[in-house]
């Protein structure tokens, strides 16, 4: 699937219709981070994990409440050019790419893991179940 297709489907899921720049920046994130993964969502999770964000990933993840992060924290966090990447897909400065990023995130891989868990599957199947 086009990286175009899968920020429209992003953007459905957070709300915004299919032209939305989260969903877009998203799209980008999860194609560049999926490459290495296989499963885009788990790939890009381990990177934000790697990247010092392990507490916060776990609460978006688990069925509780979602601690926050800043962008700050996601420029931190991301390997060098994916946030590069993202900003470029949404049009925006890489600030306020993360800044869009931090607020959007949390919401879109909490509504992917419903169980508490990272489930398997192509990341088209796992937002088209959400929708």
């Amino acid at each position: 699937m086009a990286g175009n297709d899968l920020g429209s489907l992003l953007g459905s899921l957070l709300g915004r219709g299919g032209s939305s720049g989260s969903g877009m920046m998203l799209g980008a994130l999860f194609s560049g981070a999926g490459s290495e993964a296989g499963n885009p969502l788990e790939g890009l999770l381990s990177q934000l994990t790697d990247g010092g964000l392990a507490a916060k990933v776990d609460s978006w993840v688990g069925t509780g409440e979602n601690e926050k992060v800043s962008g700050a924290e996601i420029a931190q966090a991301l390997p060098p050019g994916l946030l590069a990447s993202a900003a470029r897909a949404g049009d925006l400065g890489e600030v306020d790419a993360a800044d869009q990023i931090a607020e959007t995130l949390p919401v879109v891989v909490d509504k992917l893991t419903p169980e508490g868990q990272i489930p398997q599957g192509t990341l088209e199947t796992l937002i088209a179940q959400q929708l």
